[in-house]
């Protein structure tokens, strides 16, 4: 809520706000990661605000998987990708935290198994997709192997590129059987990630949570940066678009991540099946059930 005197910043669709254009060329040094593009101005509205999401966003949950019962398809996927730091896992927890859990499916992507390795790279995908009326939500995905693939220079470079038109084939065909692809890049700085990995060192209950291949690979940002500008070039598509999420700020990635899956049910506006029995029939038995 506005102070005294403050205007209220009006309503944005944030769906519009923060999607990459589709075939457009992506700088992400342009973008700023601490940036406040819409919605609350600062941290107590911020939090205030998400809580408030939460119940519309339970309730449009359970309508999305009762219509599923009465053979609906639609699901929901949220893709989470960003750099070391960024909040994937955060997001999940904070944001995910909100639904119901019995009806989400979460999957963090690791380095592929040896089994994994022995299929096309889209199959560990395929075999992890929510099903009807349920919420998928995956901490890193297939995006890994176009981008430390391509970094680490895991793969031909032909192979790498014949990838992106996989993915998005796979994606167009996902919209297709009902799955609503919510794909979120957490645009965190450098500077911001230093400072997070120097959190994590200096308390020792975060030692877990810290791999000093982290140092490593903060040589290579350049690199990922620019992996990461090609992923967003190449896969921001009408039938699954990309959305860049400031995420130096928590509260303000926690934020518009939930916002952008309210926006996203919204508009799928699933709705409760009509009962398939006689409602009055039903009532009437149990009322003229002996005490």
């Amino acid at each position: 809520m506005a102070g005294k005197g403050e205007k209220k910043r009006p309503e944005q669709n944030l769906r519009e706000l923060l999607r990459i254009p589709e075939g457009e060329r992506v700088d992400l040094s342009s973008y700023a990661a601490d940036a406040i593009p819409a919605g609350p101005r600062d941290k107590a509205a911020g939090l205030a605000d998400t809580a408030r999401m939460g119940e519309r966003l339970a309730a449009l949950q359970e309508r999305l998987y009762a219509a599923s019962t009465a053979g609906d398809r639609r699901r929901v996927l949220l893709v989470l990708q960003g750099m070391d730091t960024s909040g994937k896992g955060g997001t999940v927890k904070h944001v995910i935290g909100q639904f119901n859990p019995s009806g989400c499916r979460i999957r963090a992507f690791k380095t592929p198994t040896r089994e994994e390795l022995n299929h096309p790279f889209l199959w560990r995908i395929a075999r992890a997709l929510p099903q009807p009326g349920e919420i998928g939500i995956f901490d890193r995905s297939h995006y890994e192997d176009v981008l430390i693939t391509r970094v680490r220079r895991l793969v031909p470079r032909s192979r790498l590129g014949r990838r992106y038109g996989q993915i998005n084939r796979f994606e167009q065909t996902l919209a297709e059987d009902g799955v609503l692809v919510v794909k979120v890049f957490l645009h965190l700085s450098r500077e911001q990630q230093r400072r997070r990995l120097l959190r994590r060192l200096d308390d020792p209950d975060k030692h877990w949570k810290f791999n000093p291949a982290d140092i490593d690979e903060r040589a290579l940002w350049p690199d990922y940066q620019r992996a990461y500008e090609i992923a967003l070039e190449r896969c921001s598509t009408g039938a699954a678009p990309w959305f860049l999420v400031p995420a130096d700020r928590k509260w303000y990635r926690n934020w518009a991540v939930s916002k952008l899956l309210l926006e996203h049910l919204e508009a799928l506006d699933p709705r409760y099946p009509k009962a398939g029995f006689d409602v009055e029939e039903c009532r009437r038995r149990l009322l003229e059930e002996p005490n």
